[in-house]
């Protein structure tokens, strides 16, 4: 209907003497006339053209529009249009985003799973919703996906799912793909004998692995995927998992150069002390083997728990600290970790940490980039600090209640003095008021 209002409009157009025409012969005027009817004739445009359009359109749009003819229709279910999905499945009524309707899951199982190839599942907190993800994950027998996405927007989620019924969805994608180079599989109850199992399907394919805060999985089992998958590049994991063997592993001659190892440090018991201390020597022949890899570390303990760490050289590249941290270790940072790149610190006590980060500023001269909340330094100390680092700092996140005045600087003053360092404008941080 729309594709012959589309050409009805195009007629008058053409008919109408406001209109002003070139001179041209008989035949010339009909081909013309018919060159602009075809051109407003969305129906008849290529399918290489409305494929591309489709691409940009949202899901719910692109089903709209593949009713308004047969030509669309056809685009809709071009293999292409379904290499990249996102199940969204939600049970909550306040929830940010709207569930994908259950006749289009089946829609897309039963006519579009061996083209799934970059497939998400977004859940919420809900454990029906994590469950309804499995379920479909244990239908795809005929796929070939290559990255797959398990993401929970808040927590418990799929940690609430039976292990047994997760392992065994996920064990039918791991069998079945056969290609996977991707997988997010983070707050999951994945264990050691389903990364076997990915291990023995997906070797020569598996580049990026994150499983972060997934308690069924030991040392041995991320331990596996390292020997066998030669060809890990990034990897991310909780630090219980790290060991001196896997960091050997992922230096091996027939590995390939590891790029990025995300490091998250959490207490695996409240209140734990000792951690295990991982040998300088095995960090030594890591980057050695791989001197560009990014070491991120992110830490989630209290003060005391901190202090197995950065006794040794430490060839971290980024750190963020969720909880307060004490001067004796942010004083370790600056003497034993000078690949350090990024700095976060969350929260202090209430004494200046003005000689740390001197220290930080003097040995770590990759430092690029530095954030500070809930701690104390002078204005003076930080305006050192920024004049140590110069104008390689290219981001520098310091909240106003950070900073103290003393002798030398007062707050009015400071965002000048920092300015000339950095060689562009800077003021610090303001928390806004609601």
């Amino acid at each position: 209907m729309k594709r012959n209002n589309l050409s009805v409009g195009n007629k008058v157009v053409q008919s109408s003497p406001a209109v002003k025409q070139p001179k041209l012969g008989f035949y010339s005027s009909l081909n013309q006339t018919h060159t602009y009817t075809v051109l407003l004739d969305w129906g008849s445009l290529p399918h290489y053209v409305v494929l591309r359009i489709f691409q940009y359109l949202p899901l719910m749009d692109r089903a709209r529009a593949s009713s308004v003819c047969r030509r669309w229709n056809e685009v809709f279910h071009i293999p292409d249009l379904w290499r990249k999905f996102e199940f969204e499945l939600n049970k909550s009524a306040t929830s940010y985003f709207n569930s994908t309707h259950p006749d289009l899951i089946q829609q897309i199982i039963k006519k579009h799973a061996a083209h799934l190839q970059y497939v998400s599942f977004k859940v919420d907190s809900s454990t029906e919703s994590a469950e309804a993800a499995c379920d479909i994950l244990s239908q795809l027998v005929n796929c070939s996906i290559q990255t797959l996405g398990l993401i929970s927007t808040a927590k418990p989620s799929f940690m609430n799912v039976s292990k047994s019924h997760f392992v065994s969805a996920l064990t039918v994608v791991f069998v079945n793909s056969k290609s996977l180079s991707s997988i997010k599989i983070e707050d999951t109850p994945v264990d050691d004998p389903s990364l076997k199992i990915l291990v023995a399907n997906n070797s020569d394919t598996l580049r990026r692995l994150k499983m972060s805060s997934c308690p069924h999985v030991s040392s041995d089992g991320i331990l596996c995927v390292a020997d066998h998958c030669q060809g890990l590049r990034e990897l991310a994991l909780n630090y219980y998992m790290l060991s001196d063997e896997l960091l050997l592993a992922l230096s091996s001659e027939t590995h390939v150069n590891l790029e990025h190892l995300r490091i998250d440090v959490v207490s695996e018991n409240p209140g734990q002390i000792k951690f295990l201390s991982i040998k300088k020597q095995s960090w030594d022949v890591l980057i050695k083997h791989s001197p560009g890899v990014n070491v991120v570390m992110y830490f989630f303990l209290y003060e005391e728990e901190l202090e197995t760490f950065f006794k040794e050289e430490t060839p971290v590249t980024h750190l963020y600290f969720g909880r307060s941290i004490s001067k004796a270790v942010l004083g370790r940072i600056g003497l034993n970790c000078p690949r350090l790149i990024e700095l976060v610190v969350c929260a202090h006590g209430l004494q200046a940490l003005d000689n740390e980060l001197i220290c930080i500023a003097e040995h770590c001269k990759n430092l690029t980039a530095l954030g500070l909340s809930q701690c104390e330094v002078s204005c003076s100390a930080f305006i050192e600090f920024v004049r140590l680092c110069g104008r390689r700092l290219t981001q520098l996140s310091i909240m106003e209640e950070v900073l103290i005045p003393d002798d030398d600087y007062s707050l009015d003053e400071i965002h000048a003095e920092v300015s000339k360092y950095l060689g562009r404008v800077w003021f610090p941080d303001v928390m806004p008021l609601w």
